[in-house]
């Protein structure tokens, strides 16, 4: 099926990415729910919320609607935000995933630094496809190797570009 599509010829889904950082500096992960039926291959690789913008919708907006569906988190300090960055799926997947219509994405991820309690963090979302199975929080250099391969490269360029919020802030 994959050697029909031309790859090339496929736009980038435009996605946001999101760094929760608590007051220890660490990131929120959650664990993905293993299933066949995932856009980006089955597994249950460790990731940082994530999703699509709606039409219209600018890229902040997208990523405090992402975190309060994923999480249920709304109580939020912006940090920063990175420039666009972009990873290719892998051939086995093109064609696949979102429905054969990207070849793979466009994130731009925000960091927010959490003011809220854990008491607040909730996975199972009513309304909302639960994304996560599981989650903790982390140091955010660690977050590349929990990741599944082919975005490695994404996360270790967001966790140089928001090293200065890992740790204890000042």
């Amino acid at each position: 099926m994959t050697s029909s599509i031309d790859t090339e010829t496929l736009p980038y889904r435009p996605c946001v990415g999101i760094a929760l950082f608590n007051d220890d500096g660490e990131v929120w992960i959650g664990r993905r729910i293993d299933g066949p039926a995932e856009s980006e291959g089955p597994g249950q690789w460790w990731q940082m919320p994530q999703g699509g913008g709606d039409a219209g919708e600018d890229p902040i907006s997208a990523a405090k609607r992402e975190l309060r569906e994923e999480t249920s988190v709304k109580s939020v300090d912006y940090l920063g935000e990175t420039d666009w960055l972009i990873y290719d799926l892998p051939a086995d997947l093109i064609g696949k995933a979102w429905k054969g219509r990207y070849r793979g994405q466009r994130m731009k991820f925000f960091a927010f630094r959490f003011t809220g309690s854990d008491a607040q963090i909730d996975v199972t979302v009513p309304g909302h496809k639960q994304e996560f199975a599981a989650w903790r929080w982390e140091r955010l250099e660690a977050t590349p190797e929990l990741i599944v391969s082919f975005k490695r490269h994404i996360y270790e360029a967001v966790a140089r570009e928001f090293a200065p919020f890992a740790g204890r802030p000042s």
